[in-house]
């Protein structure tokens, strides 16, 4: 299931990317050729951008794409770098389901405010904070529980070159 989930985060990211880019092109071409400016495409833009960032958050999380710091964590002996990589998906876990919470809370208590420009409802504008929280707390927990039954800390290292 979460293989599914991790597809579908990837398609609606690559979509997301998508109108992200054809909205600010779309407000160029009507402006530059047809001289009528599209209403509220910039809050448009900024919303998709805001939507691709909270929702590739989790497909990054999933790809290890996030910072771990793992040069540091592989001067460490086994056992103790077990140890702080537990800890440290655990840490995760928590500011991902506080995030997730809050977010919550702030769309209950502003169900009847709107976006200036769009005047999109407040819910929808809040939407990818919460869903990507969630989506970002079901990778935390995955990795988590990944870590936890290994017993052994991830031998990863980042190469540069």
């Amino acid at each position: 299931m979460l293989i599914a989930i991790r597809a579908g985060v990837r398609w609606i990211s690559i979509l997301l990317l998508g109108l992200l880019i054809i909205t600010p092109l779309a407000q160029i071409v009507m402006r530059g050729i047809f001289n009528v400016p599209m209403a509220g495409a910039e809050e448009l833009a900024r919303y998709f951008l805001i939507c691709l960032c909270f929702i590739a958050a989790s497909y990054v999380t999933a790809d290890g794409g996030q910072i771990r710091m793992e040069e540091f964590q592989f001067l460490l002996p086994e056992r103790p770098r077990w140890m702080l990589q537990v800890l440290i998906e655990a840490a995760g876990l928590a500011m991902y389901a506080v995030l997730f919470l809050a977010s919550l809370q702030t769309i209950a208590r502003n169900l009847d405010n709107q976006t200036a420009t769009l005047e999109m409802p407040f819910w929808i504008f809040m939407a990818p904070l919460a869903s990507g929280a969630l989506l970002l707390c079901l990778e935390a927990l995955a990795t988590l529980v990944r870590t936890w039954r290994s017993h052994r800390a991830h031998a990863k290292q980042t190469t540069l070159t």
